[in-house]
């Protein structure tokens, strides 16, 4: 009798065992050629080339420089006039561009207020001269009993008395009319010193206030170029203060001017400071509000001049790419700007002369990479 039970089981675990032992060889033979293959291929990175990058020589140079900025003719003085008392304009004699001499009347209020009051000053004044009168003679009576024994000395005394009060009261009523009259002269203004009217804030018809400007005026005299500039400029050297003006329409036209003013705020619209520079001999064609060209030269500084493209930013703050000199590493160093030019930028400290900075290439740098560098020939 044959037993059947194990047979499949044997007959099935010869299979399976060669069948391992043939995908076994099969995985290690697949295996062999990567592995060969892997075995020779080079170290990438000992066959990567360091990077090219273009580089500057640092030299430093007295540098010396020119700012230009647009300003415009001003008056030296420029006078606000405004009529001292209040009224309406009945009356209006200049405009804006008209020149004017001293004591010409630019303008009129109604001024019946001020010679009513003319008037009551007027008669305050005869009613107390009449006083004066009664009061002087009544003293005189006095003076003339006390001397015949025919009066006492309390009615002398009340007398003078009476006519110094009188007399007292006789001056103020003069001093009033004294203002009175000023008062009624208000209702006219005038020019104080020969200008031109620059501004006009009044019309006929309108109520004004006492000190309200109604005219500005540009007095005739000096002339000052006025410019408005950023507070670094001002903040700076400006060596000898000295301006080269040109008139802007026509650059033919030229002047010499001095810094006499710096302004010690900043405004707060335009974050500027304004400069007043004296103009001297300033040509007829500079009339006011003529737009001209300011021209500064400041004081000399140790710098060095570079391509704009050599700086980079190293926390929010200007850096070159410094190479050293042994080994080809860079190297990421803050330096100071002293200004801006436009293909160029001026670096005051921060740099040594003679060391080698990038200037080509750098936005791929990294801190203490190796670079081949070329050195850009100077133009």
């Amino acid at each position: 009798m044959f037993t059947v039970t194990n047979y499949p089981q044997t007959l099935f675990g010869r299979l399976r065992s060669r069948m391992r032992g043939h995908f076994g060889r099969f995985a290690i033979l697949s295996l062999l050629p990567l592995l060969a293959v892997a075995g020779c291929q080079p170290d990438k990175a000992a066959e990567q080339p360091p990077n090219r990058v273009r580089a500057a020589k640092v030299v430093f140079s007295d540098y010396l420089q020119t700012v230009t900025v647009t300003g415009e003719i001003r008056a030296r003085i420029d006078s606000d006039l405004s009529f001292r008392v209040s009224g309406k304009v009945v009356e209006r004699l200049v405009d804006v561009g008209d020149h004017v001499a001293a004591g010409e009347v630019l303008a009129r209020i109604d001024p019946k207020q001020q010679q009513a009051d003319l008037a009551a000053a007027e008669a305050a004044v005869r009613s107390a001269e009449a006083q004066v009168r009664q009061s002087s003679s009544a003293f005189d009576r006095q003076k003339a009993l006390l001397a015949q024994g025919f009066t006492t000395r309390s009615a002398y005394d009340s007398a003078e008395e009476a006519q110094r009060t009188a007399q007292g009261s006789l001056d103020a009523a003069r001093a009033q009319l004294d203002t009175a009259r000023d008062t009624l002269s208000y209702s006219d203004l005038k020019a104080d010193a020969p200008g031109i009217v620059t501004a006009r804030n009044i019309e006929v018809g309108q109520v004004t206030q006492i000190a309200s400007t109604a005219f500005t005026i540009a007095l005739d005299g000096p002339r000052d170029a006025v410019f408005n500039v950023y507070e670094g400029l001002v903040t700076s050297n400006l060596g000898d203060r000295q301006v080269q003006l040109t008139l802007l329409e026509d650059p033919s036209i030229t002047s010499q001017g001095t810094i006499r003013e710096v302004s010690p705020t900043v405004d707060d619209a335009t974050g500027t400071v304004r400069i007043r520079v004296t103009v001297q001999n300033p040509r007829p064609e500079m009339t006011l509000g003529s737009v001209v060209l300011g021209t500064a030269t400041r004081a000399a500084v140790p710098a060095a001049i570079l391509p704009s493209s050599v700086l980079t930013s190293n926390n929010g703050k200007p850096a070159v790419w410094v190479i050293n000199p042994q080994t080809g590493a860079v190297s990421l160093r803050d330096v100071n700007v002293t200004a801006y030019e436009s293909m160029d930028v001026i670096i005051g400290g921060g740099l040594k002369a003679g060391e080698q900075v990038v200037t080509s290439g750098g936005t791929r740098l990294r801190p203490a990479q190796v670079v081949s560098f070329k050195n850009e020939v100077p133009s």
